[in-house]
């Protein structure tokens, strides 16, 4: 398959061909049909986190795609799903998972960081039936790809921890991935959005 990686921290970005991977035990093979960039990404590249276990590395945990491979152990998806993932895939098995804290489970596993990511025409993702999940079937794959990082990550700020409500005002420093989330979810709830940003054109995607 090819794929993105680089050789070590800050190393040029390279496409290369390497093996297609196998599914583990509980979890799926992925085609993916569109990944996301993400400053995290770029943190990665840069070394700022130590848990990348290897070289060479292939970053990339925004994608989404569809099944292609499922191992034994896996009962709710089949070849052919559409599905994404979660930027932290939990176990599905401890006591926080089981609490339903998914986000926080100590033995978490990170696309891209912990593991070979979605800047691939594969990925294999463990904890299937923990951790994917179903796309609806007129939501194109490019939407996909950021729900589960920058999509979620506004949510969570605009409608679970701010609740906004209809006719509230809501203003958005910085238009980027995330921001462009903030501003969707912020309309979608009926809120009156300001989106600020030093770039016209970041401004005008708002």
């Amino acid at each position: 398959m090819r794929a993105v990686i680089y050789d070590g921290y800050r190393e040029p970005l390279r496409v290369t061909e390497l093996a297609e991977p196998v599914p583990p035990d509980d979890g799926v093979v992925l085609r993916v049909e569109a990944a996301g960039l993400c400053r995290s990404d770029w943190h990665s590249w840069n070394g700022h986190d130590d848990d990348i276990p290897g070289f060479p590395h292939v970053p990339g945990h925004e994608f989404a795609g569809t099944v292609s491979a499922v191992g034994p152990d896996v009962t709710r998806w089949r070849v052919g799903d559409r599905v994404t993932t979660p930027f932290v895939c939990a176990c599905g098995r401890c006591l926080v998972c089981e609490s339903g804290n998914h986000q926080v489970c100590p033995h978490q596993w990170q696309p891209g960081f912990d593991g070979w990511g979605g800047f691939a025409e594969y990925v294999a993702l463990p904890a299937a039936d923990t951790n994917l999940v179903r796309l609806p079937h007129d939501m194109d794959m490019t939407t996909a790809a950021g729900l589960g990082c920058r999509v979620a990550t506004a949510y969570r700020a605009i409608a679970q921890v701010g609740r906004a409500a209809p006719g509230e005002e809501v203003v958005v420093h910085g238009c980027g991935g995330v921001g462009l989330a903030a501003v969707m979810i912020a309309r979608a709830l009926g809120a009156r959005v300001t989106a600020v940003d030093p770039s016209a054109h970041a401004r005008e995607l708002a």
